[in-house]
Protein backbone atom coordinates (compact mmCIF):
# COMPACT_ATOMS: atom_id res chain seq x y z
CA UNK A 1 0.00 0.00 0.00
CA UNK A 2 2.87 2.41 0.80
CA UNK A 3 4.49 1.52 -2.53
CA UNK A 4 1.22 2.38 -4.32
CA UNK A 5 1.21 5.72 -2.53
CA UNK A 6 4.81 6.29 -3.62
CA UNK A 7 3.90 5.50 -7.23
CA UNK A 8 1.03 8.01 -6.99
CA UNK A 9 3.52 10.64 -5.82
CA UNK A 10 5.78 9.97 -8.80
CA UNK A 11 2.85 10.29 -11.21
CA UNK A 12 2.22 13.76 -9.77
CA UNK A 13 5.83 14.85 -10.09
CA UNK A 14 6.54 14.36 -6.39
CA UNK A 15 9.47 12.41 -4.97
CA UNK A 16 8.03 8.87 -4.69
CA UNK A 17 7.63 8.28 -0.98
CA UNK A 18 4.51 6.70 0.47
CA UNK A 19 3.40 6.09 4.05
CA UNK A 20 0.63 4.10 5.70
CA UNK A 21 -0.42 4.12 9.38
CA UNK A 22 -2.13 1.03 10.78
CA UNK A 23 -3.64 0.57 14.23
CA UNK A 24 -5.56 -2.45 15.47
CA UNK A 25 -5.41 -3.94 11.97
CA UNK A 26 -7.10 -0.90 10.40
CA UNK A 27 -5.55 1.69 8.06
CA UNK A 28 -6.02 5.05 9.75
CA UNK A 29 -3.73 7.15 7.56
CA UNK A 30 -2.12 6.92 4.14
CA UNK A 31 -0.37 9.50 2.05
CA UNK A 32 2.43 10.32 -0.35
CA UNK A 33 4.80 13.26 -0.64
CA UNK A 34 3.04 16.49 -1.61
CA UNK A 35 5.72 19.15 -1.09
CA UNK A 36 5.57 20.43 -4.67
CA UNK A 37 1.79 20.26 -4.93
CA UNK A 38 1.15 22.02 -1.63
CA UNK A 39 4.30 24.18 -1.78
CA UNK A 40 4.89 23.06 1.79
CA UNK A 41 8.30 21.86 3.02
CA UNK A 42 6.59 19.79 5.74
CA UNK A 43 4.28 17.90 3.36
CA UNK A 44 6.21 14.63 3.59
CA UNK A 45 4.24 11.41 3.28
CA UNK A 46 4.78 10.54 6.94
CA UNK A 47 3.60 13.92 8.22
CA UNK A 48 0.40 13.84 6.19
CA UNK A 49 -0.32 10.20 7.14
CA UNK A 50 0.26 10.95 10.84
CA UNK A 51 -2.15 13.90 10.68
CA UNK A 52 -4.79 11.70 9.02
CA UNK A 53 -4.25 9.00 11.65
CA UNK A 54 -4.64 11.45 14.52
CA UNK A 55 -7.84 12.77 12.95
CA UNK A 56 -9.15 9.23 12.44
CA UNK A 57 -8.77 8.30 16.10
CA UNK A 58 -9.42 11.83 17.38
CA UNK A 59 -6.21 11.87 19.42
CA UNK A 60 -2.62 12.88 18.83
CA UNK A 61 -1.19 9.91 20.70
CA UNK A 62 -0.77 7.10 18.20
CA UNK A 63 0.45 4.45 20.62
CA UNK A 64 -0.13 1.01 19.19
CA UNK A 65 0.20 2.37 15.65
CA UNK A 66 2.54 0.91 13.05
CA UNK A 67 3.90 3.15 10.29
CA UNK A 68 5.02 1.70 6.96
CA UNK A 69 7.05 4.03 4.75
CA UNK A 70 9.01 3.43 1.57
CA UNK A 71 12.01 5.59 2.53
CA UNK A 72 13.76 6.01 5.86
CA UNK A 73 12.24 9.07 7.58
CA UNK A 74 14.17 12.33 7.86
CA UNK A 75 14.79 14.23 11.11
CA UNK A 76 11.45 16.03 10.95
CA UNK A 77 9.44 12.89 10.31
CA UNK A 78 11.40 10.80 12.82
CA UNK A 79 10.73 13.49 15.43
CA UNK A 80 7.03 13.42 14.59
CA UNK A 81 6.97 9.62 15.01
CA UNK A 82 8.46 10.00 18.48
CA UNK A 83 6.15 12.86 19.46
CA UNK A 84 3.10 10.89 18.24
CA UNK A 85 4.19 7.90 20.35
CA UNK A 86 4.10 5.56 17.34
CA UNK A 87 4.91 2.01 18.45
CA UNK A 88 6.63 0.64 15.38
CA UNK A 89 8.17 1.80 12.10
CA UNK A 90 8.91 -0.38 9.08
CA UNK A 91 10.70 1.32 6.21
CA UNK A 92 12.02 0.30 2.83
CA UNK A 93 15.08 2.05 1.44
CA UNK A 94 17.69 3.57 3.72
CA UNK A 95 18.43 7.26 3.13
CA UNK A 96 22.18 7.90 3.33
CA UNK A 97 21.69 11.67 2.91
CA UNK A 98 18.86 12.36 5.39
CA UNK A 99 17.95 9.15 7.22
CA UNK A 100 17.15 9.70 10.89
CA UNK A 101 16.14 6.18 11.89
CA UNK A 102 19.55 4.58 12.07
CA UNK A 103 21.49 5.71 9.00
CA UNK A 104 22.71 9.26 9.76
CA UNK A 105 20.87 9.79 13.02
CA UNK A 106 18.75 7.64 15.27
CA UNK A 107 16.12 10.02 16.53
CA UNK A 108 13.45 7.32 16.87
CA UNK A 109 15.53 5.46 19.47
CA UNK A 110 17.50 8.22 21.16
CA UNK A 111 17.53 7.35 24.88
CA UNK A 112 17.47 11.05 25.77
CA UNK A 113 13.92 11.32 24.42
CA UNK A 114 10.79 10.20 26.22
CA UNK A 115 9.75 7.56 23.66
CA UNK A 116 11.44 4.97 21.49
CA UNK A 117 9.98 3.59 18.27
CA UNK A 118 10.71 -0.02 17.34
CA UNK A 119 12.30 -0.03 13.87
CA UNK A 120 12.47 -2.64 11.13
CA UNK A 121 14.59 -1.47 8.20
CA UNK A 122 14.80 -2.79 4.65
CA UNK A 123 11.21 -3.98 4.15
CA UNK A 124 10.73 -4.16 0.37
CA UNK A 125 13.83 -1.99 0.09
CA UNK A 126 14.63 -2.95 -3.49
CA UNK A 127 11.16 -1.99 -4.76
CA UNK A 128 11.32 1.30 -2.86
CA UNK A 129 14.82 2.08 -4.10
CA UNK A 130 13.86 1.27 -7.70
CA UNK A 131 10.93 3.73 -7.60
CA UNK A 132 13.25 6.47 -6.36
CA UNK A 133 16.01 5.70 -8.84
CA UNK A 134 13.60 5.58 -11.76
CA UNK A 135 12.04 8.89 -10.73
CA UNK A 136 15.38 10.70 -10.48
CA UNK A 137 16.70 9.05 -13.65
CA UNK A 138 13.68 10.40 -15.57
CA UNK A 139 14.18 13.86 -14.09
CA UNK A 140 17.85 13.89 -15.15
CA UNK A 141 16.94 12.65 -18.65
CA UNK A 142 14.28 15.36 -19.02
CA UNK A 143 16.79 18.07 -18.12
CA UNK A 144 19.17 17.09 -20.91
Amino acid sequence: MALREAAAAASQGEVPVGAVVVRDGRVIGRAHNMRETLRDPTAHAEMIALTQAAEAIEAWRLDGAVVYVTLEPCCMCAGALVLARVSRLLYGAADPKAGACGTLYNIVCDPRLNHCVEVTAGVMAEESRELLQQFFRQRRDNQQ
